[in-house]
C-alpha cells in the first residue's frame, strides 16, 4: 500500500541496504596482499560472505514487509529481524575494517559512502517501525470503540 509513509520508509531501507552493492565501505590507495579485503585496493561487501548474507538479509525482510501492509505484528516482527541483521552487519563490518587495518599497519583506510549507508538503513527502519506501530495502535484504539 504506496500511499502508508512506512511503506516510503521500508523501501528507503531496502534500497540503503541494496545499494552497499554498488558503493564500498574503505578504499586503499596501495592494495595490500597480506589482507583478504583490501587485496584489490577497496573494501565492500562482495569482500565477506558473512556481510553479504546480513545486508541482504536485511534489505531483503524490509522489502519483504512492504507486502505485509495488511498483518501489521508480522510487519513490526520482520523489521525487528531486519535492524537486527543491519546492526550484526554493521558490527562485522567495523570488525573486519579494524582488524585487517592492525594487521596491515602500512595499508591506510578511507572510509567511503558504503559506510553510512546502513546507518540510514536504521534511522528509515526505525521510523518505519515507529509508523507502523502508531496505525496498529490505532486499529487497536478503534476497535475499542465499536
Amino acid at each position: 500500500m504506496i500511499q502508508r509513509i512506512q511503506t516510503i520508509f521500508l523501501v528507503l531501507a531496502a534500497a540503503c541496504a541494496f545499494g552497499l552493492f554498488a558503493l564500498p565501505f574503505a578504499t586503499s590507495a596501495q592494495s595490500a596482499e597480506a589482507t583478504s579485503l583490501f587485496a584489490d585496493g577497496v573494501y565492500n561487501i562482495n569482500d565477506h560472505m558473512g556481510l553479504l548474507i546480513l545486508f541482504c538479509a536485511a534489505g531483503g525482510l524490509a522489502l519483504i514487509s512492504v507486502f505485509l501492509f495488511k498483518n501489521r505484528k508480522q510487519q513490526l516482527l520482520l523489521g525487528r529481524f531486519a535492524i537486527i541483521a543491519n546492526v550484526i552487519g554493521i558490527f562485522l563490518m567495523l570488525f573486519l575494517m579494524y582488524q585487517e587495518g592492525a594487521i596491515s599497519g602500512d595499508t591506510e583506510a578511507d572510509e567511503q559512502l558504503g559506510v553510512g549507508l546502513p546507518v540510514l538503513f536504521l534511522v528509515f527502519a526505525g521510523l518505519a517501525l515507529r509508523y507502523i506501530s502508531k496505525d496498529e495502535k490505532l486499529v487497536r484504539s478503534m476497535d475499542r470503540l465499536r
